[in-house]
């Protein structure tokens, strides 16, 4: 089979999750690991060079057409304000009134713009650009306010995909996703099957946990269905309480830690789908 960007996203996602748990990764292992799962696939592969140009030419096509929209609106806005001067100097209410409409018009697209540059197209979460743009300082890594910060990461999903295919596995993460909303916190989609929540400073460490196992709870309680079978997901996640100006990255690692021991101790209880 002819390779395409879906098939390519699976692949890579998979790779990802396959070399986690590795300490070292050298180039070569990685192209044989994505090789394995490019053949477990019946994906085609070996012009790689016409692969990597096709990617790219279709991801700048994308940023080009993001580049359009914004300097469209930025013309616009331009535009609006220039009338909007000339509507005051003259006591122009009428023109007012018709730049107001424009410009309201104007904001709905440029919201619309800013969904697109930070929703995570699957899930309908935010996503890794979004996390940083928000909570991250300009030029820098340092955490703009203080907070707790959870990463959340599936149990046994390769399983599922494996066992019931990526359109279900695709349906657990819109799940999974959606039940995390329920923390009424940021939800950022950081990874194939990982997951972020930033709680406010007005939340404890103690209170994320909480949070977190109510959640982890209700959703192995469930059955889900797929075809004629039944199964039971399930997540493990670790926290780290920041202050401001801490690291992201450090804050990251430091609940990623605590989410591996988590693990361990999840898959001692939970041992499959």
């Amino acid at each position: 089979m002819q390779a395409n960007k879906e098939a390519l996203k699976i692949i890579s996602n998979e790779t990802k999750h396959s070399i986690d748990q590795l300490a070292v990764v050298t180039p070569s292992m990685y192209a044989s690991i994505f090789a394995k799962y490019a053949n477990n696939h019946n994906t085609d592969i070996t012009d790689e060079k016409a692969l990597a140009k096709d990617l790219l030419l279709m991801e700048c096509s994308n940023l080009t057409d993001l580049q359009n929209q914004a300097s469209k609106s930025a013309m616009q806005l331009s535009a609006s304000t220039s009338r909007a001067i000339d509507a005051i100097k003259e006591k122009d209410e009428k023109l007012l009134n018709t730049v107001l409409k424009e410009t309201e018009n104007l904001r709905r697209e440029v919201e619309k713009l800013k969904e697109s540059v930070y929703k995570d197209e699957l899930t309908n979460v935010q996503n890794r650009k979004w996390l940083h743009d928000h909570f991250v300082q300009e030029d820098s890594e340092a955490l703009k306010e203080a907070g707790t910060l959870a990463i959340i990461d599936l149990n046994y999903f390769k399983i599922v995909n494996d066992t019931f295919g990526h359109i279900i596995g695709d349906k657990v993460l819109i799940f999974i996703a959606n039940q995390l909303r329920k923390t009424k916190h940021s939800v950022i989609r950081y990874g194939g099957d990982e997951f972020v929540v930033m709680f406010s400073n007005k939340v404890s460490q103690a209170k994320a946990i909480e949070s977190l196992n109510s959640i982890r709870d209700d959703i192995t309680s469930k059955k889900l269905k797929a075809q004629e079978a039944s199964f039971h997901v399930s997540f493990s996640f670790g926290v780290s309480e920041f202050k401001a100006g801490a690291n992201l990255s450090e804050v990251i690692t430091e609940a990623d830690k605590n989410m591996y021991k988590d693990k361990i101790a999840i898959k001692k209880i939970i041992t499959g789908i």
